[in-house]
């Protein structure tokens, strides 16, 4: 795990993610979560008033590719028992991304003066689970080699329509060579609540991506002449869409900055 991370000289173990939680809250850890609790889910972030959370729920009922829902607070709790002991949602995210109107206000790394007895948080399913089943497979992330943020773009992929909620897919994209890249369809497939298999191989000006070297979130990655962009769905599309839906209130992750869950990404794997 890279030393960048970690503002203290020492942290918790970063492999238990209730630890990782703590360390979290107490500021110990920051930036992405890429690779700490290895095995564990990690959600993307979205947070509500209650009279739209409906409609986001089908939004999301709509679009699982990009919005797999894994865990959903009641109105004003903070806590998600089915996801972890111990879980703050205002407190456990490295940095969080506040909305008014539609546009982003703050990036705080605690949300406790934000937080409302109206509000609905859905914890939304992270690529970071099918990479370790990738990595396991002997396919390399680039991005985490490089200790970066995996670069996302909009895209020209509508989602289904819901209420105030519609926009284009956000998409992340990881290099690979072509054998890495049969394999990561067949493994992915298997993870159909964390995005499952990619929604789009080579050709990033199919899918409206005008320059591959500049994401729209996160950061650039190089593609080797001998590598295709894989394309998948992805957990920010949510933001996005809040963000264009221009709601009153509203509160997301940052790209990278992630909620890590007691979940194992094979229970992930067998839903």
């Amino acid at each position: 795990m890279a030393i960048s991370q970690f503002r203290a000289a020492s942290v918790a173990d970063v492999s238990d993610p209730a630890a990782v939680r703590r360390a979290i809250r107490r500021g110990d850890i920051t930036g992405h979560t890429a690779g700490l609790a290895a095995g564990r889910v990690q959600g993307n972030l979205a947070i509500l008033p209650k009279d739209l959370a409906a409609d986001f729920l089908r939004f999301c009922t709509l679009n699982p590719k990009p919005c797999p829902i894994i865990g959903l607070s009641e109105p004003g709790d903070a806590a998600i028992p089915s996801l972890g002991t111990d879980l703050d949602i205002r407190t456990d995210l490295p940095r969080y991304r506040v909305w008014k109107d539609g546009e982003l206000v703050e990036e705080p790394d605690d949300i406790t003066s934000h937080w409302r007895d109206d509000l609905v948080a859905f914890v939304i399913g992270c690529s970071f689970s099918f990479e370790g089943a990738l990595m396991q497979d002997g396919i390399p992330m680039r991005h985490i080699a490089c200790n970066s943020t995996v670069p996302m773009w909009r895209t020209s992929i509508a989602c289904a329509p819901a209420g105030p909620f519609a926009g284009p897919m956000v998409v992340s994209m990881r290099p690979l060579k072509p054998a890495d890249a049969i394999r990561a369809v067949q493994i992915t497939s298997r993870f159909p609540a964390v995005h499952g298999a990619p929604v789009h191989i080579g050709l990033p000006e199919a899918i409206g991506i005008r320059d591959i070297g500049r994401p729209d979130y996160g950061d650039p990655v190089e593609v080797m002449p001998d590598e295709l962009p894989v394309f998948w769905a992805c957990g920010v599309t949510p933001q996005s869409v809040i963000a264009a839906a221009r709601v009153p209130f509203a509160i997301t992750h940052a790209p990278g900055s992630m909620l890590v869950t007691d979940l194992t990404n094979s229970r992930i794997a067998a839903l």
